[in-house]
């Protein structure tokens, strides 16, 4: 795994609950915060954010505490699920009513059967049931799809069942109950077509899901950069103070911007190429050298995965072309292999 320690990894699984204190001198430099995979992180009164085990294929997880009821971001793959929800109950007996899907991806989407078992409804941006018909289809009666792809490798996919979310959204939906407001948006395209986000303006928190992580943790094959990069411009314009990504360490706003200008760098130096009329076996040589000088950028080197890069460069010469690198194929495949080792789908999960 990328960036994962054996220390964290033991976090990740550990059977203890441990709490943090909203510390404020930590929270004034919210760039970099103490927070530890597996622990729950109290950024404001009831307002929790949990950092997921990637060794375990586990994404971030927030939950918010209503004054009837909880809601849950993002419903993990089903052992995620059973992991944050006695940690949410050591915190309150209020019932967990919502569990909202940021996207369809299995990592987010897949623990739902979890959470509607517990009494919570799954809730989405409509883009998500959308993709789900276009990747999940042997739910919807066609041949198998990502879903038995998944089950073949995790144990807890294998002994669930696919739940779509059944509550949908086509641009925005709220929940305020007086103290606290939460604002579920689509500001459009992004990691995939039916991105969601989750904003709390009296906070000033934004849940992003995958739109935006912290790592080298960005699989594009079902999104679109361009696009992503202005979906994240809207983004930075609500003017958050902290920022709770999808995966890694949530961050203060800046996080945001280091995410944009990541892709931006992208495709400044795929944009090179392409103007000069680079061929496109040429345009794939040249993704190693494109690699050096995104490292050497100090504000998203984190971003930098070789394994990824040469898919995120195609996609970005597929987007300004029309084509694609020769044995396109493999380099597909190896994208979607290295996202899905990245969460865990080649570990065998209880």
């Amino acid at each position: 795994m990328c960036q994962i320690s054996r220390r964290k990894m033991l976090l990740g699984s550990a059977a203890a609950i441990t709490l943090t204190a909203t510390h404020p001198k930590a929270l004034a430099n919210p760039a970099s915060p103490p927070v530890e995979v597996g622990k729950v992180e109290n950024l404001a009164p009831d307002i929790y954010f949990h950092e997921g085990n990637l060794a375990l294929g586990h994404c971030n997880n927030g939950w918010i505490i209503f004054a009837d009821y909880v809601l849950v971001i993002d419903a993990n793959f089903p052992s995620g699920a059973q992991v944050i929800l006695p940690k949410i109950r050591a915190l309150t007996d209020k019932p967990i009513r919502f569990a909202f899907n940021t996207h369809h991806h299995g990592d987010h989407a897949y623990g739902n059967q979890v959470w509607i078992e517990n009494g919570a409804t799954p809730l989405a941006h409509t883009g998500v049931v959308d993709e789900m018909k276009k990747y999940e289809t042997g739910y919807y009666g066609g041949s198998p799809g990502r879903w038995e792809d998944t089950a073949k490798q995790r144990k807890d996919v294998a002994a669930a069942k696919l739940k779509p979310p059944s509550l949908l959204f086509p641009k925005d939906l709220i929940f305020d109950d007086g103290k606290h407001r939460v604002e579920l948006m689509h500001l459009g395209i992004a990691h995939t077509h039916g991105d969601a986000l989750a904003w709390l303006p009296n906070e000033k928190i934004l849940f992003t899901g995958d739109a935006c992580v912290n790592g080298p943790y960005n699989f594009v094959g079902d999104g679109d950069i361009e696009k992503w990069i202005a979906t994240l411009e809207l983004a930075r314009q609500l003017g958050a103070k902290f920022v709770c990504p999808g995966h890694g360490v949530f961050g203060a706003e800046s996080l945001l911007a280091d995410q944009q200008a990541f892709f931006k760098a992208l495709r400044e130096g795929i944009g090179k190429l392409v103007k000069v009329k680079k061929s496109p076996q040429q345009v794939k040589d040249s993704v190693a050298q494109l690699a050096t000088e995104l490292k050497a950028n100090a504000q998203i080197a984190r971003y930098v995965s070789e394994r990824l890069l040469m898919a995120q460069s195609e996609k970005v010469f597929m987007e300004m072309t029309g084509q694609k690198f020769p044995e396109t194929q493999k380099t597909s495949r190896d994208a979607q292999h290295w996202h899905s080792h990245q969460h865990g789908l080649e570990l065998v999960v209880a």
